[in-house]
């Protein structure tokens, strides 16, 4: 499969700060692209690199040439911080996007994709968080694009609006669109995302499928209980187990050992309040390759959550 996006060696710096240190990736067309870290990471400075808004070192190819010289038409980018014109209805907007373009898909028909058809004609200014970024969406398909880069695309989404432009581009993908998809969600990207990249200050720390990393790096499944009594009430119980303040933690416990698991507790003696079985997930991987919990501080490529880059020559 030919890739769509290639990053080679990229480097992005803001003065003495590095906010992307020598990454390197490829991604297939026609498919989902997850790019996963906590604010400050670099996701956002990478996307800018990637499609030709800053300047950066290294090489990058976007659909066969440098991103600057791409058509705009085949490239849709929805930033994570964007504002478009407030006192015109959904309708209007997207319109108004759309003959920017020498081609352009139907209005009507995007505005349904994104779940607004009763919101048409309200004012941007008018809708709720979660409608504005639907809206915002919506204005990076109006063009029909080949890529397609997504900045945290549900922020500020309820959960049914978030399922609902997951399965959008899950479809999207499915008609041979690459999408590339930043996002502090890990839920977000195990859903959505053939291959992923873990970025972790500027670089990239591992690559694959989420069911590769997870099988990786994740560890093995556990029942959490919660319970005042001390792991060794189980020491002869075929799991390993952990103690912790008001908890035990039974590793190695996978679907079909449940059972045994609680028969385990129950041969001790053990009175317990609850008992929780997880998987384990690409948080996980990220706690076990850096040491650091996903959630993150921001730094300065980031504040906040949106960066705001210094003045510079782009390319």
């Amino acid at each position: 499969m030919d890739a769509a996006v290639v990053a080679r060696n990229v480097t992005k710096r803001y003065g003495d700060t590095v906010a992307v240190d020598d990454v390197s990736l490829s991604v297939p067309a026609g498919t989902v692209f997850g790019l996963i870290g906590p604010n400050g990471a670099g996701k956002t400075s990478l996307v800018r690199c990637l499609t030709g808004t800053t300047a950066y070192d290294g090489d990058v190819s976007l659909l066969g040439s440098a991103p600057e010289r791409v058509e705009r038409a085949r490239i849709g980018l929805l930033p994570q911080s964007f504002s478009p014109p407030e006192r015109l209805t959904v309708r209007e907007l997207l319109g108004y996007y759309a003959n920017l373009y020498d081609e352009s898909r139907d209005v009507d028909s995007v505005i349904t994709e994104v779940g607004l058809a009763d919101a048409a004609d309200t004012w941007y200014e008018e809708l709720s968080g979660g409608q504005q970024r639907r809206a915002c969406v919506g204005i990076t398909l109006v063009n029909d694009p080949d890529v397609l880069f997504l900045d945290e695309p549900t922020t500020g989404i309820d959960p049914t609006g978030r399922r609902d432009l997951w399965t959008l581009i899950e479809e999207l993908a499915a008609a041979g669109t690459t999408v590339f998809l930043t996002s502090h969600s890990m839920d977000e990207v195990e859903r959505l995302a053939d291959q992923v990249a873990m970025l972790a200050d500027g670089r990239v720390i591992a690559e694959g499928s989420p069911s590769a990393l997870v099988a990786e790096h994740g560890g093995d499944s556990r029942l959490v209980v919660r319970t005042e009594a001390g792991a060794d009430r189980l020491a002869d119980a075929p799991f390993r187990v952990e103690a912790s303040a008001g908890r035990l933690t039974l590793h190695g416990v996978d679907a079909t050992r449940i059972d045994d698991a609680v028969d385990a507790l129950a041969a001790a003696g053990i009175e317990y309040e609850s008992f929780t079985w997880t998987e384990p997930t690409l948080e996980d991987v990220y706690l076990e390759l850096t040491g650091r919990a996903f959630a993150g501080g921001a730094s300065v490529d980031e504040p906040g959550g949106s960066a705001v880059e210094p003045a510079e020559v782009e390319r």
